[in-house]
């Protein structure tokens, strides 16, 4: 008895230090994987404030390299540059950037939000076939759409209008399937019932019940349908030809194909890639002071 007492641990030891460096083992790779990611995101990023800073020369031959800062820091002049370029159009640019996404992005959310509570919590004929067509659309990829759509608009003279624009961005199914999953789990159907046994009605619950509850969701699509709207770049090259109307995204498109083909000797690749820079900086700053709404909103949607 006393010779098994006295040996039983050392199997024990022997059997889980295998395990521990399985499980190291394993640790590291992630971490190491993660690290790739990371880096695979962020370097484009730090390309652009890089970048911004450099002469249109200094981009190429720069002493800096491509990923690092050259002697010269023109990062004022290249802003001045910018917004001074062809009259001040990046200016027109940015401010149409800001009224699609935000025209968009506000009524994609308010969409999604209407579709997405009544699919969650209320019973009626063909929700599932509904909530089926609606997965299956977020499968079709958006550049598939942008003919049908152009044709669809040019029907109904919106060809070259801010509504091209609008209209198309309104739509969101990936919006729409975030909010009825969050509000599946974020709102009880039993505080509803009690509601209505109180005498609420639906708009009144919806209003002071469901809303302050939804806000993570709220705010996470409103982000992301943002985001969309404000990156979006195949549909206003489509629709649109009045040059004051078009985006950030297009418009910079421009400046590069004219610095592509040489037209009148205009090369403005420093004033591309700070326009790029600074598109970027209002985005930023939206995830980053919200961050504590979206990042709830979108672990319980992907536990789902």
């Amino acid at each position: 008895m006393t010779t098994d007492t006295s040996t039983s641990p050392a199997p024990t030891q022997r059997e889980r230090r295998p395990g521990r460096g399985a499980k190291g083992g394993r640790r590291i790779g992630s971490h190491a994987f993660l690290v790739l990611m990371a880096l695979y995101f962020v370097v484009p990023l730090w390309f652009l404030v890089v970048g911004s800073t450099k002469t249109n020369s200094g981009l190429f031959v720069g002493s800096g390299g491509a990923l690092w800062f050259n002697d010269d820091f023109s990062l004022v002049d290249n802003i001045r540059g910018l917004f001074e370029h062809q009259g001040g159009i990046y200016w027109i640019w940015l401010r149409n950037s800001f009224i699609y996404a935000l025209a968009g992005g506000i009524g994609a959310t308010v969409l999604a939000i209407l579709a997405g509570y009544g699919l969650a919590k209320y019973h009626f004929k063909g929700r599932t076939a509904y909530f089926t067509v609606l997965l299956g659309s977020v499968m079709v990829p958006l550049t598939a759409l942008t003919i049908p759509t152009f044709v669809l608009l040019s029907d109904i003279g919106l060809i070259n209008t801010m509504w091209a624009v609008i209209l198309p961005s309104l739509l969101s199914p990936i919006g729409v399937y975030l909010v009825r999953v969050y509000s599946q789990e974020a709102i009880p159907s039993e505080m509803l019932d009690a509601g209505r046994v109180d005498g609420a009605g639906e708009v009144r619950l919806f209003v002071q019940v469901a809303l302050p509850l939804l806000r993570p969701a709220i705010v996470t699509v409103l982000l992301l349908t943002t985001v969309f709207s404000w990156n979006n770049f195949f549909l206003p090259l489509a629709v649109l030809r009045d040059t004051d109307l078009l985006p950030v995204t297009v418009g910079l498109n421009q400046w590069q194909a004219l610095s592509n083909a040489g037209a009148g000797g205009e090369q403005v690749w420093n004033l591309i890639v700070t326009g790029a820079f600074v598109s970027i900086i209002p985005l930023i700053a939206a995830f980053l002071g919200l961050q504590k709404y979206w990042q709830g909103g979108l672990s319980l949607g992907s536990i789902k």
